[in-house]
Formats: structure tokens, C-alpha cells, sequence
């Protein structure tokens, strides 16, 4: 590409978001960032990956997060605070992790609340990748051998725990199509259709874009 251009993508479980993403980065000739954001802020920080990767399991064993808030604003606590190793500060370091990417390359982040920690980017693509629920469920089902009844519940869990993030740090609706740029509903086009469209978005949008 002859302009930096970063897209982040938001997704439901089993909507095939990270597969869009993928080939996505692919076409364009781009990276991918996803769970590997975890081990980029873990080097940043010298926090042990682990502490990041367990404060993910905590978010989703607790309901915790339901109720409170802390709105990203940028802050980073020194490694002498009591708070270092916070959850909000882990967080604090993956933002950091995405902006220094964003500053330097294009390239696909998925999730991670990555289309609000860049909102101010000026060659941003917001996109959200939804499916209805008996989409979603089938596709778990790919992947998950279990009962329909315990799929359903472990999809709007997951789906939940997803939107609880996002609005904890956030303070923004996951799904609210107000802050994306375009929204997909992956049962009605194949993995390589939405990433067509999604390039032919960037095309119109950024006036003279190569790709």
C-alpha cells in the first residue's frame, strides 16, 4: 500500500472475524496482530506475559467488570506503584502496544478495544464482523463438541464477556454501529467476499490508495 492504513476488527465468537482478519492482512500484504499483542506489551512493560494472559481468564471467570468501569485515558503507572500490575494498567500497556504500531506500520488488530484506543488515527478502518445466532452457533460447533444447549450458553458467554470488556474500558456499547466504519454479517458473504469489501472500502474512502 502506498498510504499507512490500519483496520481494526471487532467480532463475534463464531462470526469468523479473526479468519476475515488473516485474510485480510494477507491481500494487503500487511501484519496481523491478535493474542500476540499480549506478549508485544509483556516485552514493553517487563510485566511476565503470564500475568497478562491470566488477567484475560480472570475477566471472564468474574462479573466484576459488569458493574465498574475505567475508561482508557492513556495513563501508564510506573513500575514502582502498587498498581503496576493491575488490570487496568495491563491494559494500559497493550494500548501502548497498539498506538506504537499504529504510529509506525499498517497492519490488522483484532479486538482489544483497538477502534477506541485509535479513534484520533487519521487513516483508521473500523469494522465489526456479526453473524445471527444460528450462524454463530454452527460455526462453534465446528470447534466446540458440545451439547446445543451448553453451545448457546458458551457462545453468549463468550459474546458477553466481550461486550463487558469492551464497555469497561470503553465506556461504549460493543455493538453500537455508531463507532465502526463498516459492519459485515459473515453468513451472507464468504470469508474472501468481506475482505473484497472491505478493500473496495479503503479504496473509495482514501482517494488514491494502492493496493
Amino acid at each position: 500500500m502506498n498510504q499507512k492504513i490500519v483496520v481494526t476488527i471487532n467480532r463475534e465468537y463464531g462470526s469468523g472475524g479473526r479468519n476475515i482478519g488473516r485474510l485480510l492482512a494477507a491481500s494487503l500484504g500487511i501484519e496481523y496482530y491478535d493474542r500476540d499483542l499480549l506478549r508485544l506489551a509483556s516485552e514493553s512493560s517487563g510485566i511476565n506475559q503470564a500475568l497478562f494472559e491470566n488477567a484475560d481468564e480472570a475477566f471472564r471467570r468474574t462479573s466484576l467488570f459488569k458493574a465498574a468501569s475505567a475508561v482508557y485515558r492513556g495513563e501508564l503507572l510506573p513500575p514502582d506503584s502498587d498498581d503496576f500490575t493491575s488490570t487496568d494498567n495491563l491494559f494500559n500497556y497493550q494500548a501502548k502496544v497498539i498506538k506504537e504500531l499504529a504510529a509506525n506500520e499498517s497492519c490488522i488488530i483484532i479486538g482489544r478495544c483497538a477502534d477506541f484506543i485509535l479513534e484520533d488515527q487519521p487513516n483508521l478502518v473500523r469494522v465489526f464482523i456479526e453473524a445471527p445466532s444460528y450462524y454463530l452457533l454452527y460455526q462453534a460447533s465446528l470447534r466446540k463438541s458440545l451439547p446445543p444447549r451448553e453451545l448457546q450458553r458458551y457462545v453468549e458467554k463468550i459474546n458477553r464477556n466481550r461486550a463487558d470488556y469492551y464497555r469497561y474500558h470503553t465506556g461504549r456499547e460493543w455493538t453500537d454501529v455508531h463507532h465502526y466504519d463498516l459492519c459485515l454479517d459473515s453468513s451472507k458473504i464468504s470469508p474472501e467476499k468481506a475482505v473484497e469489501i472491505i478493500r473496495s472500502y479503503m479504496k473509495v474512502r482514501f482517494d488514491g490508495l494502492e493496493l
